[in-house]
């Protein structure tokens, strides 16, 4: 027991610096100067992609980079850039990639077109195994057909 005596002194004294640990939060609340200007900013947000998280848009990333960038985007609405060129902006900086729906060009057929394309191959493989199978299906029970007249034959009743 007296050896342990520490080690709890030690665990209640940090366990008061746990219960006041809390999640980063925005130091600067977004403030906007009316509902058309905070829609437009929430759509806007919406459709570009968080360069550090990857799989969550602006509007939903907690990442320091991802509150710089939607100060950003709100400094450049307010200085009466379209969201075009706000978008234009980032993907100068941050590449194709910050953008949730890229653009189609040259760079970005496959990205388009590929899943349809997988899907394609994939119906053309299954027609072909079924017909397979069927024209199979279908000679076996020509020869299953053959053998069982050549047995009624030879059978005597």
């Amino acid at each position: 027991m007296r050896r342990s005596w520490p080690l709890i002194l030690l665990l209640a004294l940090l366990l008061p610096a746990l219960a006041v640990a809390q999640a980063v939060r925005d130091p600067s609340p977004m403030q906007f100067t009316d509902q058309a200007e905070a829609d437009r900013f929430h759509d806007l947000a919406g459709e570009l992609r968080c360069v550090k998280c990857q799989n969550q848009s602006l509007a939903d990333s907690n990442a320091a980079i991802a509150q710089d960038l939607r100060h950003e985007v709100l400094t450049l609405m307010r200085q009466g850039k379209s969201n075009a060129e706000v978008k234009e902006y980032l993907v100068a900086r941050y590449g194709e990639f910050v953008l949730y729906r890229p653009r189609m060009d040259t760079k970005t057929w496959l990205l388009w077109f590929g899943p349809a394309l997988v899907l394609l191959a994939g119906a053309v493989v299954v027609i072909n195994v079924v017909r397979r199978h069927a024209r199979m299906g279908a000679a076996g029970t020509a020869d299953n057909a053959k053998a069982t007249a050549a047995i009624d034959e030879d059978q005597e009743w």
